[in-house]
C-alpha cells in the first residue's frame, strides 16, 4: 500500500512539474512571440523607410538616366537625321546622273541602231554590187588603188593601171629598176564564199567551201595561163594575185594548207591588203635604193667638180686679199704723209691771202715730195 501511495506521489509531482514546466515554457513561448511580435513590426518599419527611400533613389536615378538617354537618343537622331539626308541628297544626284546617262546610253544605242541599219544597207548594197564580176573587179582595184595611195606611189611614175578592157592585160602593172616590172590582178572568185556565208545547212555549206577553193585555184591556173609573164616584155617571173579581205586569205591558208604552195608553182604571188602593202612598200624601198646607187657616180663628179670650182674660188680670194693689202697700204700712205704735204702748203697760201705771213715764213715751206 505504501508502495503504491509513493508511485501516486510520484505521479501527481511529475505531473504537476510538468504541468510548472509547460506553464513556464508557454509563458517564454508567448513572451517571444510577442518580441517577435515587435521585432516583425520594428524590421518592417525599418524595411518600409528604406523602401520608400530607395524607391526615391531609384526614380531620381531613373528620372536621371532617362534624361540622359534622352538628351543622347536627340543627338544620335539629329545625326542619323543629317546622315539620312545627306544620303537621300547623294542618291538624289545619283539618280540625276543615272538618268542623265541613261538619256545618253539611250541615245547612243539610237545611233548604234542607226549605224547597224545603215551597215545593213551596204552590206545588201555592196553584196548586189560583188554580184558582178566586173564590178568586183573594180572594187579590188579601188581597195589597191587606196593601198597605193596610202604608200605614196604615183600613177605613171611608180605604176599604170589598166586603162582598156582586155584578157590578157594586167589590172596593175609596178615598175621596177633596170626597165624592169611586175604585173597584178585584182579580180577575185567570191560568189561561192558569199553563198558558203550565207547558208545555214551544214550540208549546202560544205559543197559551197569546195566550189569557192576549186574557183581559186582555176583563177590561179587562169592568170599563170595568161601572158602576164614574158621576160621579153620586161616583166619578172612572177604575178601578184590580189584577195581583197584578210578573212577570206585566212580562210584559204587554214582550208587549203598547200594552196600557197600551189600558186608559188604556177608562179603567182598571193597577196592580201597587209601582205601587197608590205610587198609594195619593199619595192618602194629598193626602187629608192637603185636610184641612189645609179646616181652615185653623177653626185661624185659633182662633188669632184665643186671641189675644183672651190679651189679656184679660194685662190682667187687670196689675190684679191693680197691686192686689197697693197691697195689699204697706198690709200694709208696718200691719207697721211702726201695729204700732210698738200695741206701745209694751203695753209700758208690762206695766210698770204689775208696779210699774216712774210718771207721768213715762206721759207719755212717744205719742199715738194717726189
Amino acid at each position: 500500500m505504501s508502495g503504491m501511495t509513493s508511485i501516486l506521489f510520484f505521479l501527481a509531482g511529475l505531473l504537476l512539474g510538468g504541468g510548472i514546466i509547460w506553464f513556464v515554457r508557454q509563458k517564454e513561448i508567448d513572451s517571444a512571440q510577442t518580441g517577435l511580435d515587435q521585432l516583425k513590426d520594428v524590421f518592417g518599419n525599418l524595411s518600409k523607410e528604406a523602401l520608400t527611400e530607395n524607391q526615391k533613389s531609384f526614380f531620381e536615378l531613373a528620372e536621371n538616366k532617362f534624361a540622359e538617354l534622352m538628351k543622347s537618343s536627340e543627338t544620335q537622331l539629329d545625326e542619323k537625321k543629317k546622315l539620312i539626308d545627306s544620303t537621300l541628297m547623294e542618291m538624289g544626284k545619283n539618280l540625276d546622273g543615272l538618268t542623265k546617262s541613261t538619256s545618253e546610253l539611250k541615245g547612243q544605242m539610237e545611233e548604234s541602231k542607226k549605224g547597224i541599219d545603215s551597215l545593213s544597207d551596204t552590206t545588201s548594197r555592196l553584196r548586189q554590187i560583188l554580184s558582178s564580176s566586173q564590178a568586183r573587179g573594180q572594187w579590188g582595184e579601188r581597195m589597191v588603188e587606196d593601198i597605193l595611195s596610202f604608200i605614196g606611189l604615183i600613177e605613171g611614175i611608180n605604176y599604170e593601171k589598166q586603162s582598156q578592157e582586155g584578157k590578157d592585160r594586167p589590172d596593175f602593172k609596178f615598175n621596177l629598176p633596170d626597165g624592169k616590172h611586175i604585173n597584178m590582178d585584182v579580180k577575185f572568185p567570191l560568189t561561192h564564199y558569199e553563198n558558203y556565208l550565207a547558208t545555214d545547212v551544214e550540208s549546202e555549206r560544205d559543197d559551197e567551201k569546195k566550189a569557192f577553193l576549186k574557183d581559186v585555184r582555176n583563177h590561179v591556173k587562169e592568170i599563170s595561163g595568161r601572158s602576164y609573164i614574158d621576160p621579153n616584155a620586161g616583166t619578172v617571173d612572177y604575178v601578184l594575185m590580189f584577195i581583197p579581205n584578210e578573212s577570206i586569205y585566212s580562210f584559204l591558208n587554214q582550208e587549203d594548207g598547200e594552196l600557197i604552195d600551189f600558186s608559188l608553182g604556177k608562179k603567182i604571188l598571193l597577196c592580201s591588203p597587209v601582205t601587197l602593202y608590205a610587198f609594195l612598200s619593199l619595192i618602194r624601198q629598193a626602187v629608192s635604193n637603185f636610184h641612189m646607187e645609179q646616181r652615185a657616180g653623177e653626185m661624185q663628179k659633182l662633188v669632184n667638180t665643186f671641189r675644183d670650182q672651190w679651189g679656184k674660188f679660194a685662190d682667187q680670194v687670196s689675190k684679191l686679199g693680197k691686192t686689197l693689202g697693197t691697195l689699204s697700204n697706198h690709200y694709208d700712205e696718200l691719207s697721211g704723209p702726201r695729204l700732210r704735204a698738200l695741206e701745209k702748203p694751203m695753209e700758208k697760201i690762206e695766210d698770204l691771202q689775208i696779210g699774216l705771213t712774210d718771207e721768213s715764213a715762206l721759207k719755212e715751206l717744205p719742199e715738194e715730195e717726189e
